[in-house]
């Protein structure tokens, strides 16, 4: 008996390469092909109706998941007047936010800028930021490089059944790899 334990022991230990090339051969042959997302839709996780921080729509439209985490990229439909992130910065990402529609207030580091339609901004890891919305409606394409965790914050938030309060806001904003430093941005 204890034999054959050990004979499975040794196969399944001289398959394991055999299977984790199989697996990266497979991932390789999915990240060869292209793929589209239609408008008004996400590539996973359907349409994500934030609570706490605003209550805007984010659609995942490249997915860490696609990119072996080198990058993710999010349409944002903003609902949420006067409303933004608080100031805080991400640990590990870099992100670029460009106005599709609408009008914002960024700060980054101790500078605010006005964006409006067709606007970019940089917004660098390791540097406090927060955004306000200051149209009645908007919509931005957001970049984040690499993935990290802001998917994950926003399928989180998507997902809450309540109002957070402050606290459970740190802590998800800690699980996701962002520190929170100060309040929103008011207009």
């Amino acid at each position: 008996m204890k034999r054959n334990k050990f004979l499975a022991v040794i196969t399944t230990i001289a398959a394991a390469p055999f299977v984790g090339f199989s697996q990266l051969a497979k991932n390789i042959s999915d990240r060869a092909k292209g793929f589209r997302i239609p408008a008004g839709e996400g590539r996973y996780h359907g349409h994500l109706q934030l609570k706490g921080v605003n209550a805007n729509i984010q659609d995942v439209k490249i997915s860490g998941k696609d990119t072996e985490g080198g990058l993710a990229i999010f349409e944002q439909t903003s609902l949420s007047q006067g409303r933004g992130t608080p100031l805080h910065y991400h640990v590990g990402q870099d992100e670029v936010f460009y106005v599709i529609d609408g009008s914002y207030r960024f700060k980054v580091g101790d500078e605010e800028f006005d964006l409006n339609t067709g606007d970019s901004i940089f917004l660098p890891r390791q540097v406090p930021h927060a955004w306000t919305q200051r149209s009645a409606k908007g919509k931005m394409l957001v970049t984040v490089q690499p993935a990290g965790k802001l998917e994950d914050f926003f399928v989180i938030m998507a997902g809450l059944d309540h109002e957070p309060t402050p606290a459970e806001m740190k802590g998800i904003f800690d699980k996701c790899e962002m520190v929170v430093v100060g309040p929103p941005l008011k207009l």
